[in-house]
């Protein structure tokens, strides 16, 4: 099974999605403070449908490292995807849903210093993946492999989505394994997040300005 598959085939569990928090103050780069909640919805379907939402859970530890955690639920989905935000950019540890738990390592980074963040910049690697099941007696290996990776922002431009209007990049992401390649868009916004993530999602709100 190709290990690209496996690592999207991972089960969600059935949540329900709180209401957003009051209005927030972040001005960092990549906004990573606890507390911080981005809604979205699948591109194309209205704003009225079921959202998904992304919110900052705090520090945490993940494989021995500090990180921290970003949860992702709704629609049946619960992900929580641990990350370290500093001067390097933002490195992706892994992530982990009630069934299973996925490590990235070395981790994989998802974007570089904001001096380096410009139309033409590239920037990959490859990881060591490990896939584990999370089960009632503990961890059951399901998959390991090598998965090599590569963004390349294509340009910088104004769009408008129904959270607003943002200047984003728009990045691609190239993911290969020994037997596939996925090919995903992001568009970010400094100071703002993502405002279409790697599953086709558009910002419809946020708790922060």
């Amino acid at each position: 099974m190709a290990l690209a598959l496996t690592l999207a085939a991972c089960a969600p569990q059935v949540t329900q999605a709180p209401e957003a928090r009051p209005l927030l103050e972040e001005k960092a780069f990549y906004p990573a403070s606890t507390g911080l909640e981005w809604v979205y919805v699948p591109e194309g379907e209205p704003i009225s449908s079921p959202p998904y939402r992304m919110r900052v859970e705090g520090p945490a530890a993940y494989e021995g490292q500090e990180a921290l955690r970003f949860r992702v639920f709704g629609r049946g989905e619960d992900r929580t995807y641990f990350r370290q935000v500093g001067a390097f950019g933002v490195r992706l540890l892994g992530f982990q849903e009630p069934s299973a738990r996925v490590v990235f390592s070395p981790p994989l980074l998802e974007y570089p210093p904001e001096a380096l963040l410009a139309p033409g910049q590239r920037w990959g690697g490859s990881t060591e993946v490990r896939v584990e099941l999370l089960t009632p007696s503990g961890r059951e290996p399901l998959a390991q492999g090598t998965l090599a990776y590569e963004m390349e922002v294509l340009e910088e431009r104004e769009v408008r989505v129904p959270a607003g209007t943002f200047r984003i990049y728009r990045i691609r992401q190239t993911f290969r394994d020994s037997r596939s390649q996925d090919i995903r868009e992001v568009w970010f916004a400094p100071r703002v997040g993502e405002v279409r993530t790697r599953e086709g999602r558009i910002l419809v709100e946020r708790n922060f300005r």
